[in-house]
């Protein structure tokens, strides 16, 4: 068997090839994104027999389904659908220092005894790592530890091992010996990711990759990983608060943008079962710019605080700053209150921001984030005890939202009086009509 080696072009940020250099990438568009990787290619003297899969039927085919493997931590069981689906490969990114690792030692642990689990460490050594699980508590026997980064050698200790759950820290720290690049370059990474893949659907055995992500917040590497794997989560949260989201952006076995809440401590992640009461425990006394609203993440309702701050502009050009929520969709809210409404938004500083540090992208956040600028904008307290749902629309006009029956309830369990709505075009069944304000527009609020 004679080998030879092939120079090829690749992009950096999208995985386009080229068999010379180019200045911008076709594919994705960006400049001076092609670095030069060397290839060792095998010539075979003799051309292998290939055999082909035989074709069956779609309606014949087996369908049995492997029963999910629980993870003992109800919030990531519900992120990822109801547990760890046997052979799946799941994706996890995340800023440095958000927790991905203490997530996953914490769900090693958590493992029923008889699992045996391998967690591969390409960035800490086992005293780095011993050191963090003395520190969370964690005492399972049945957690193998290896700093092995050749993917050859893993796939080898795989097979002595035989364990029911692999944890790779990081994908970015593993690299294929017949592949001439540096780990984490982008050839590496899919070559990588396939080769796990296979072995994952091979074996049913479930694997979990840690991935580093851009300075845009996205997965390091090319959109094709995500492709691959089965499910995509997103462990978000800011250094400056205790509470961490874990999100699903895609998920093959379950309910995409599901998410699970977690507080960090000194002894690691908790659950937090009751999101609505953390986001509300730190409710201020009664003054202008505040309102609750109720919003959706996945299949769970909560309600948060929206806080605005409206003052006179010193300088010619108004500052418009949001945090939680989109510039964007700030700046259009100002719009239809100043179109609509009569509110001249255009000689004031404006300030928003959602209290706890969680981000709300949802459309029904808006009406909630109007009243709390109509509230600061005229120097009003908004009545106590009262919940905002509703998108607004840019006539001003108050547009129903998905599951509103679900956060009317979430709202009336905490003791909530009064939930302004849109006009609602049916009944709500057994939900109590007396506590429930229908609008149709901006103005019937103002």
């Amino acid at each position: 068997m004679n080998h030879k080696q092939k120079n090829v072009y690749v992009c950096q940020n999208c995985g386009y090839e080229s068999v010379k250099w180019l200045g911008k990438c076709p594919e994705c568009g960006s400049w001076s994104s092609f670095e030069q990787e060397v290839r060792k290619m095998e010539i075979k003297k003799s051309a292998a027999i290939r055999t082909s899969t035989p074709l069956i039927r779609l309606s014949e085919s087996s369908a049995e389904t492997l029963p999910r493997l629980s993870t003992g931590m109800d919030e990531l069981d519900r992120t990822l659908g109801g547990g760890l689906v046997p052979g799946s490969v799941i994706m996890i990114g995340g800023d440095p220092g958000i927790g991905k690792s203490t997530l996953m030692l914490q769900l090693l642990n958590a493992l029923p005894a008889p699992t045996i689990s391998l967690y591969i460490s390409g960035e800490e050594s086992d005293s780095q790592v011993n050191l963090r699980a003395r520190r969370l508590g964690i005492r399972n026997k049945q957690i193998l530890f290896s700093a092995e980064t050749n993917l050859q050698n893993l796939l080898q200790e795989f097979d002595q091992v035989n364990p029911h759950m692999i944890v790779i820290d990081s994908i970015q720290t593993i690299y294929h010996d017949q592949i001439d690049s540096i780990p984490g370059n982008i050839t590496q990474l899919r070559t990588c990711t396939s080769e796990l893949l296979r072995y994952a659907k091979n074996h049913n055995v479930p694997i979990i990759l840690i991935g580093h992500v851009t300075k845009e917040g996205n997965i390091a590497g090319p959109k094709v990983l995500e492709h691959m794997v089965d499910t995509v989560l997103y462990f978000e949260g800011d250094n400056h608060y205790d509470y961490r989201i874990l999100r699903s952006v895609k998920n093959r076995f379950g309910p995409v943008n599901e998410v699970g809440l977690f507080k960090m401590t000194e002894e690691g992640l908790q659950v937090v079962k009751n999101p609505s009461e953390i986001f509300l425990s730190e409710n201020t006394p009664p003054q202008s710019g505040n309102a609750v609203v109720a919003v959706m993440e996945g299949n769970r309702s909560f309600l948060v605080q929206v806080q605005a701050l409206v003052t006179k502009t010193q300088f010619g050009l108004p500052q418009r700053t949001a945090t939680g929520i989109d510039h964007r969709r700030m700046n259009l809210l100002l719009a239809v209150l100043e179109k609509r409404c009569a509110k001249p938004f255009g000689f004031y500083d404006v300030f928003v921001k959602v209290a706890g540090g969680l981000r709300m992208d949802e459309p029904a956040a808006d009406l909630g984030i109007c009243m709390s600028l109509i509230s600061s904008f005229d120097d009003r307290i908004l009545p106590a005890g009262t919940v905002y749902v509703g998108e607004v629309g840019l006539g001003g006009e108050i547009r129903t939202v998905r599951r509103l029956a679900d956060r009317i309830m979430e709202a009336q369990k905490l003791g909530f009086q009064m939930i302004v709505v849109p006009r609602l075009n049916k009944s709500l069944g057994k939900l109590e009509k007396a506590k429930l304000k229908e609008v149709e527009h901006l103005s019937e609020l103002i």
